[in-house]
């Protein structure tokens, strides 16, 4: 079989220069344009037909009839400045401080070594070039565009590099998840209604604002008396805002809450919670509280069938002791939404320490290490080789 390390040092340097280039760029959410031209641009001139699939996703197919593999990289940035001092950094308000660059860089750079390969491949390979995981919509989006069709899909991996947490974060290291990996995430929307009034006459109007502080607080009751030590779960208030004046009495409010859970009945228990729990304390004081589910995911879950084979394939490109599982839970991600449809599993590739032990995604001074690019790009091509031959 191609030595895809060896083939991915070869192209370092497009692949370094592609994630310098995305990493300037750093757009948000569904508006990608520029990142979207460009990987169908660079796809196509390797060979690959490209068509967009929803509304700012990518995707194409490499190899001809056997099993189906989905591949895929995220490509969305995060609404803060970065502070990296980098040359090639982003100068406006969104940067790749989740490294996001890196992954669309990587799967391009895979694209080009398993396009080469193709005569080889035992299956076909299908790229998910992927908006808006940052919002945890891109990948339902792309599902509902057909993404998991033609060909239909029967397996996938999805990958993220990781900085400044040792050892998981070594150059050359990849870890795994066994079953599940991640917190779900859900973003709920309460949005409370009273009455204005002037604030010297009270007793006319329903303050929302009142009824949302009190909201707040009954909701991290369910940490403290309505969860087991030890539970991995989050109830967040995160945003809160109301009002229009110092000396009137809202007429509403809206709180923006982040759950998170370690499963999928405690996430289903806390969400049915949050409802109860706002449409009550705003019945208690004579309000209205309406609680929207803006979007949201479950859990990653990696399935039995690929963690028993994934390890194997990247234990012979990187050596044993470079591959390991994780063993805690962390973040939440949405190719969880591609996991609750095929067997997958989701690593992470260490990138270094450059900006410190502390200094981990999210953070708008976090360095990825570009060494680290080679061999996702080689990991990638590897697996998805590997994986296609035993399963043809």
């Amino acid at each position: 079989m191609t030595d895809y390390l060896k083939e991915a040092q070869k192209i370092r340097e497009e692949i370094v220069q592609n994630r310098r280039i995305f990493h300037g760029w750093a757009e948000l959410g569904f508006d990608l344009p520029k990142t979207v031209a460009y990987v169908i641009q660079q796809l196509e001139s390797y060979g690959i037909d490209a068509k967009k699939c929803g509304k700012a996703g990518v995707t194409a197919v490499i190899g001809q009839g056997g099993p189906v593999l989905i591949l895929r990289g995220d490509m969305d940035a995060l609404p803060m400045r970065e502070e990296t001092g980098l040359s090639f950094a982003s100068d406006h308000e969104a940067c790749h401080s989740c490294g996001h660059d890196c992954h669309t860089a990587m799967l391009l750079g895979a694209a080009k070594l398993l396009k080469a390969d193709e005569a080889e491949l035992k299956g076909r390979v299908k790229l998910m070039f992927q908006p808006a995981e940052e919002l945890l919509g891109g990948a339902a989006d792309m599902i509902a565009d057909g993404l998991m069709e033609n060909p239909k899909v029967d397996a996938a991996i999805g990958m993220h590099v990781g900085a400044g947490m040792r050892p998981y974060c070594d150059i050359g290291n990849v870890t795994y998840g066994k079953d599940y990996s991640t917190f779900s995430g859900d973003y709920l929307r309460i949005d409370v209604e009273g009455l204005q009034a002037h604030g010297s006459q009270p007793q006319k109007g329903v303050d929302a604002i009142n009824i949302a502080a009190h909201i707040v607080v009954a909701l991290q009751e369910l940490m403290s008396r309505e969860t087991a030590m030890g539970e991995p779960c989050v109830v967040l208030v995160g945003k809160i805002y109301g009002g229009s004046s110092c000396n009137t009495m809202s007429g509403e409010c809206s709180l923006d809450v982040s759950v998170r859970a370690g499963s999928e009945p405690m996430r289903a228990f806390l969400k049915q919670r949050v409802h109860e729990i706002a449409e009550g304390t705003a019945m208690t004081f004579r309000g209205k509280a309406t609680v929207t589910d803006v979007y949201g995911m479950p859990s990653m879950y990696n399935h039995p069938d690929m963690t028993s084979c994934v390890p194997g394939y990247l234990a012979e490109i990187l050596g044993e002791e470079h591959v390991m599982p994780r063993p805690e839970r962390g973040g939440t991600e949405d190719f969880t939404a591609v996991a609750a449809l095929v067997p997958s599993v989701y690593l992470n590739l260490g990138a270094g320490y450059l900006a410190g032990e502390n200094i981990t995604s999210h953070n708008p001074k976090v360095l990825f290490d570009e060494d680290a690019l080679p061999i996702g790009a080689a990991v990638y091509a590897h697996v998805a080789a590997r994986y296609l031959e035993e399963h043809a």
